[in-house]
């Protein structure tokens, strides 16, 4: 393996030194090891460096031409690594970031004019999906993830679990009535997902254990967003999370139907590239948002989430990916 920089800086220790046993002593090393890399050089550039005598080494005139051109290039390297570690820590770049809809939009996207105030540098490429995709294929730093996570070599950070509900619009339920048991479901319009490999059920709570409904309605979407919007238009009903409804519950557009039967619940992680050189722009990110994501999930709300449309921050436009995952939201 070629190690120049390290036969430059043994050259210069010697030179300062005067000595190979100086030298060695100063570089823990043994002095037939420094030695043998003065000759590698020496042998390389087809030249003496050092003039030898029983008393000291000293610099021919190649020498010190090798040693005024050697301090500086190092001295640049070091410019360099300093400049790349300077910039790293000001945290400049883009995050890429991909997350369901629903969590996008009320969970994430009111936090980001709070973090562009702490990292006004820091560009967020943020894509919107209820599928999942593959982050490598699609270059992405961190994605929120919902439900049982498959093996990879990614880290996941707990954000919260995802409880739902099942709702519907006052509306509808004056027009159609109210569901008083999970047999009434079958009578009713459900709201879906049409995920490739989502199927037309809903999990639900009977007699203490998870059993997957059939449904059926007049709507089936790639997206819960679009179902919590039909379900208060009076379309049908929509299972959807707690954090996604629970607004439009308190605010009556909303009303929770058959409480305690909506069925499984699901964690929600942040998936990301680990290990010691996770970029800083990534980690200030996850820094940033992960304890805010985490008290939005339990309903706590911070000072700092406000509308987007407001902020005036920096924002790449989302885009749907295609790919599929188990209907949730």
């Amino acid at each position: 393996m070629d190690n120049r920089v390290g036969e430059m800086q043994v050259f210069l220790r010697v030179a300062e030194a005067g000595s190979y046993s100086e030298a060695a002593r100063r570089l823990l090393m043994t002095p037939s090891t420094v030695s043998k890399l003065i000759g590698r050089i020496e042998a390389r550039l087809g030249v003496r460096l050092f003039e030898r005598s029983t008393r000291r080494l000293s610099l021919t005139s190649e020498g010190r031409t090798y040693q005024d051109k050697s301090v500086a290039l190092l001295a640049e390297l070091d410019s360099i690594e300093r400049d790349i570690s300077r910039g790293a820590a000001t945290a400049g770049g883009t995050v890429r970031v991909n997350t369901t809809v629903a969590f996008g939009v009320l969970g994430l996207e009111p936090l980001l004019p709070a973090f562009w105030k702490a990292h006004p540098a820091i560009v967020v490429d943020i894509s919107l999906s209820d599928e999942i995709i593959d982050m490598y294929l699609d270059r992405t730093d961190v994605a929120f993830r919902v439900g049982p996570l498959q093996a990879s070599a990614m880290v996941a950070r707990r954000i919260g679990v995802i409880k739902r509900r099942i709702v519907a619009s006052p509306d509808y339920i004056d027009r159609l009535g109210k569901p008083e048991t999970v047999d009434d479901l079958s009578r009713h319009s459900c709201l879906g997902f049409n995920f490739r490999r989502s199927a037309p059920v809903w999990p639900l709570k009977e007699s203490g254990r998870i059993v997957d409904r059939a449904i059926s309605g007049s709507l089936l979407a790639n997206n819960a967003q679009s179902l919590r919007r039909m379900a208060i238009a009076g379309i049908g009903l929509a299972r959807l999370a707690d954090y996604h409804v629970r607004d439009d519950i308190s605010a009556g557009r909303l009303v929770e139907v058959l409480e305690g039967t909506a069925g499984d619940e699901e964690q929600i992680h942040a998936l990301y590239h680990g290990g010691p050189r996770l970029p800083f722009r990534v980690r200030a990110f996850l820094e940033f948002m992960c304890p805010r994501l985490t008290d939005f999930m339990e309903g706590r709300i911070h000072d700092d989430q406000q509308s987007v449309q407001a902020s005036g921050g920096r924002i790449v436009a989302s885009s749907a990916r295609r790919s599929s995952r188990k209907a949730g939201s």
